[in-house]
């Protein structure tokens, strides 16, 4: 019996753990992770071993399919593109370019085909109707950063494994194994932090298991980081703690900043936060005062709001205590393939504004809490047709319920995904592409937001079947068809990058980019990495811990400098000011949860992720459950604006009062899918009570945190 060992990424969350999988007479006998790729170090969760669940998935589609009278046929791939080139062109050709809009989900980050081909495709389509998962998401961590430094890639990370103070907001990294920061084996590494002497404080109104790990754990209200995040600046100004360490020369706006957050004082925020004054002066001298310290917000820091302002404040704490860019405090990844490659100044926000509520665009993609009004709202620029890649929308975007009306008003609508689930039952065509598995893989973008450097390249486990196609393939089908007018030159470099694909790309941005054969330098003595050395070094190339110093030379703003008061921010803390005082305890508020056994809602159709006890239950604390005559075990009616649900209650005192708790992608269970196994366990949908009218004011992300709700026995 043939037998042989893989080495490669997983490609299910952002921690982008090594894996050593087994194969034996073509089927997976092992996966286990690989103790020698440098950034994992053999950890592994659960989510990993479930790739052999995706691989073997009976409902998982292998062949287009097309939505009949008679119900879903599978045809072949030329009738499929025909169908959806001939169905695409014809709606642009009648109601204009705008009348096509594409929705892109969180699982093309985790494909660098998608990710090299998916820009060219939406570029082909001409549409200014553009959304994607990042704002559900994480898009107030691009935008700050893009106000700050001059572009959305430069996120700065803790440099956990030297760091001694790390102060966590609304992130549960023990779970996530970081989020918009790849650390796998949190748990080791914050245990770690421990022993040699660091310290870990977090800030969440539940007490997560990364809490659990900490020196000190502080409920706040759900809503109020920015509140505490300007209260924590403002003391290092007022203290005169304000530290820029090497960077003096390279930073705008501080005096700006100082004023702003002048009446932010820790007494004035403390009813509303729940935190009292006191902690948060001493943790301001603390941060002043460590060694090396860095302060890290995720999603409850984003979907709120604040948003945007509190990835600001971040940052500006990071600088301001002289942590930013420096060891042990928040760094910059250099990755080996740089995404950082704009002019200085290049715009990249508030270029257009969408139809019916004005909200902005970023990186040529308008806020998805907006798309239902965009289909639904006639005149102009109406959208008439959607094409999904990748994304479960109904799930996943505030207001579920109402965009899941709003796609049975479409003329038309394509899916690239290999599952029939909640959004894409909607859909009068699928293409699916290939496992991930079945491809090759390089981390285009959780590189640049790893913990150390390092650069790996995936070999595909399994040959695809004959006839099935990968996703950029499908992609790049779509774009030759749709790109109209091209001329003869334009024509020819299209159908080259169709001929190289994306290890072709790869190959040339490994070339071009900090440690590869054009630089003059490479950092630090590292190796050099082009596409060769990558393939032979199958659990990955080391390129160290993060480089201090990386910062100034890669800055892309205006002054070309660090431009710490952008007036857009300085203008949302005069909003933080106004709403501040209404943020003081009173209701009960919605929350999410992330569990290590789930992440997105396609995960859920796992056997092996899906075992055990109820996981989507709703937390409420014991206070508020003998308030509200709840127990553990029955049902409870939540209550939003925009609408209610039964859910499972869990009583638990991790759950500050007045705040309660549902995890987030469940929902299944709807007619016209196929997801056994997710279906058997359907779980209720929190987005069915998220309200899309709710946005961040300055970015338009959506808000999913903190939404009021009433509660009552079901």
């Amino acid at each position: 019996m043939e037998s042989r060992i893989h080495y490669r990424a997983c490609t299910l969350c952002e921690a982008i753990c090594g894996l050593e999988i087994k194969v034996e007479a073509g089927a997976i006998t092992s996966i286990r992770g690989d103790t020698e790729d440098p950034l994992s170090q053999g950890h592994i969760c659960p989510k990993a071993v479930a790739l052999q669940d995706l691989q073997s998935d009976p409902d998982r589609l292998r062949r287009p399919l097309r939505k009949t009278a008679e119900g879903w046929q599978e045809i072949p791939w030329d009738e499929a593109f025909e169908v959806a080139i001939s169905g695409l062109r014809r709606v642009q050709d009648r109601a204009g370019a705008d009348a096509v809009a594409a929705y892109v989900g969180n699982p093309n980050v985790h494909s660098f085909g998608n990710l090299l081909f998916l820009p060219g495709l939406l570029r082909s389509l001409g549409s200014r109707n553009l959304f994607s998962a990042t704002s559900a998401d994480q898009l107030p961590h691009h935008l700050a950063s893009y106000f700050v430094f001059g572009h959305g890639f430069l996120l700065p990370v803790p440099d956990l494994d030297r760091s001694d103070l790390l102060v966590v907001f609304g992130a549960n990294p023990a779970v996530s194994n970081g989020s918009m920061m790849s650390a796998p084996g949190m748990r080791r590494r914050l245990k770690a932090l421990r022993q040699r002497g660091g310290r870990l404080v977090v800030f969440d109104p539940r007490r997560t298991e990364t809490a659990k790990l900490a020196d000190e754990h502080y409920f706040l209200r759900p809503g109020s980081d920015a509140l505490v995040l300007a209260a924590l600046v403002q003391t290092l100004f007022a203290e005169g703690r304000v530290d820029l360490a090497h960077l003096a020369d390279h930073v705008t706006g501080l005096a700006d900043l100082e004023a702003a957050v002048a009446g932010f004082t820790p007494e004035a925020v403390a009813a509303a936060s729940g935190v009292e004054a006191v902690v948060l002066r001493r943790l301001a001298r603390q941060l002043a005062a460590a060694p090396s310290a860095a302060v890290y917000g995720r999603l409850g820091t984003s979907v709120q709001s604040f948003g945007t302002t509190c990835q600001w404040l971040l940052i500006a704490l990071n600088l301001l205590t002289g942590n930013l860019d420096r060891e042990g405090g928040a760094m910059f990844p250099l990755p080996a393939f740089e995404l950082v490659r704009s002019s200085p100044g290049q715009r990249n926000f508030d270029r257009w504004r969408s139809r019916v509520r004005n909200l902005p665009e970023y990186g040529g993609e308008l806020p998805v809490a907006t798309l239902a009004d965009e289909i639904t709202t006639p005149g102009p620029g109406q959208v008439k047709a959607l094409l999904t890649v990748a994304g479960n929308p109904v799930l996943s975007t505030p207001n579920g319920k109402r965009l899941e009306e709003a796609l049975e008003g479409l003329e038309l609508m394509i899916a690239v995904d290999f599952y029939l689930n909640e959004t894409t039952r909607h859909a009068d065509l699928i293409l699916p592409p290939t496992a991930p598995l079945e491809r090759d893989h390089y981390d285009v973008v959780f590189n640049a937001m790893a913990v150390r450097d390092v650069a790996r390249y995936s070999a595909a486990v399994f040959e695809p079947p004959p006839g099935a196609l990968h996703d950029w393939q499908i992609l790049h089908r779509l774009r030759l068809g749709l790109d109209r007018g091209l001329s003869t030159e334009a024509r020819q470099k299209l159908e080259w990058k169709g001929s190289q694909g994306p290890r072709g790309i790869l190959a040339l941005g490994l070339d071009s980019g900090p440690y590869g054969a054009a630089a003059s330098e490479r950092p630090g003595g590292s190796p050099q990495v082009d596409f060769a050395a990558l393939q032979q070094s199958v659990h990955g190339i080391d390129l160290g811990p993060l480089k201090a110093g990386t910062l100034t030379s890669r800055l892309r703003s205006t002054s070309g400098c660090i431009e710490l008061a952008p007036e857009q921010l300085i203008a949302d803390l005069d909003r933080l000011a106004a709403e501040h005082r209404g943020m003081a305890a009173g209701g009960t508020v919605l929350i999410g949860r992330r569990h290590v056994r789930s992440n997105n809602s396609w995960m859920h159709n796992s056997s092996r992720l899906m075992r055990g006890k109820a996981r989507c239950t709703l937390l409420v604390h014991p206070r508020d459950a003998a308030r509200f005559d709840l127990r553990s075990g029955q049902g409870a009616r939540v209550e939003s604006a925009r609408g209610s649900l039964v859910a499972e209650v869990e009583v638990s005192d991790e759950i500050m009062p007045g705040v309660v708790s549902l995890p987030h992608g469940w929902g299944h269970g709807r007619s016209g899918t196929r997801l056994a196994v997710a279906n058997a366990t359907p779980g209720v949908s929190v987005n069915d009570l998220t309200d899309e009218g709710q946005v961040d004011e300055v970015s338009g992300n959506a808000v999913l945190n903190g939404v009021p709700v009433t509660l009552a026995p079901a």
